[in-house]
């Protein structure tokens, strides 16, 4: 079963998957869809604000949890509700670094209360996606196991830091279409608007990046100009961003991952918001030695 809201991203994973995921997780009729028996839930959601507001009611659900009171109106609240429902044997919830800090800690206590509350144990890190591919992407990574089959005594560990080396021009197209070259009207904007905010003392402008190097977070506006990454080029050519290509290999994807369903600006959103394939995958293989070991 899958669950995605955005039609151009059901496109590609259409493309890619050969079956189209239902919509918008939030509706009740997209839950009752959900298989009544599955092992792991694998989920997203956004770090939108928490209302935890004096909370002191417990009757959500009819159950004695009160993780609805705690996360009315946002997405993780329906992945509770899932996991509540249907009682999957683990989960595997992936989110950005500053879940951690949003609202002083507030926000993640909520997270990690309610999955508790719920009769789940659970396992948190912060991981950079640079251990797997050339890009600096810290993602919090939150598993967790049913205690009422493994009882607290699931052998799970996070894959330890590699130390592996990545490179950015390992995954450069040798030939890209000058169409990514930026304009001479957008490459000036952009050297005008970091001496602006340099002059101001911030840190915003664009980023060259380092060919031997890791390259900042790939971010779901990076269509737009292409700013935060740039790609330096010779003969007194202005930089060009990356490709969708590129942008895919970036966030860890094989050549044979089709893009073509949907145009370069919905590939770029796409890339931004995905997850680091093969970090999720090393994950992912813990996950599931752990569940073969007990069960």
């Amino acid at each position: 079963f899958s669950s995605e809201w955005n039609t151009y991203a059901q496109k590609t994973y259409e493309a890619n998957f050969g079956e189209v995921p239902y919509g918008d997780i939030t509706k009740e009729e997209t839950k009752a869809a959900i298989p009544e028996h599955f092992d792991v839930l694998c989920a997203g959601f956004p770090c939108q604000p928490f209302s935890i507001a004096g909370v002191s009611k417990k009757k959500s659900l009819g159950r004695p949890t009160g993780f609805e009171d705690k996360t009315q109106g946002t997405l993780f609240f329906d992945v509770a509700d899932i996991i509540s429902r249907r009682r999957p044997k683990a989960f595997f919830l992936e989110n950005v670094k500053n879940l951690m800090s949003h609202d002083k800690g507030n926000t993640f206590r909520v997270i990690r209360e309610t999955l508790e509350e719920l009769d789940y144990s659970i396992h948190y890190r912060v991981m950079d996606g640079q251990e797997y591919v050339p890009q600096h992407r810290e993602r919090i990574m939150i598993v967790g196991f049913d205690r009422r089959i493994f009882h607290n005594a699931e052998h799970f560990e996070f894959p330890e830091a590699t130390g592996a080396k990545h490179e950015l021009s390992d995954i450069l197209e040798s030939s890209p279409n000058p169409k990514y070259t930026l304009s001479d009207k957008l490459w000036k904007y952009l050297q005008n608007y970091a001496i602006k905010h340099q002059e101001k003392g911030n840190g915003f402008g664009f980023g060259m990046a380092v060919l031997d190097g890791v390259t900042r977070t790939l971010s779901a506006r990076y269509y737009k100009d292409g700013s935060e990454i740039l790609i330096p080029q010779d003969e007194g050519r202005n930089p060009r961003r990356l490709t969708p290509r590129e942008c895919a290999r970036l966030m860890g994807y094989p050549d044979k991952y089709r893009l073509d369903a949907v145009s370069d600006v919905q590939a770029y959103r796409q890339c931004g918001n995905s997850v680091v394939v093969p970090l999720i995958t090393a994950v992912a293989h813990n996950l599931i030695n752990a569940m073969v070991l007990q069960l």
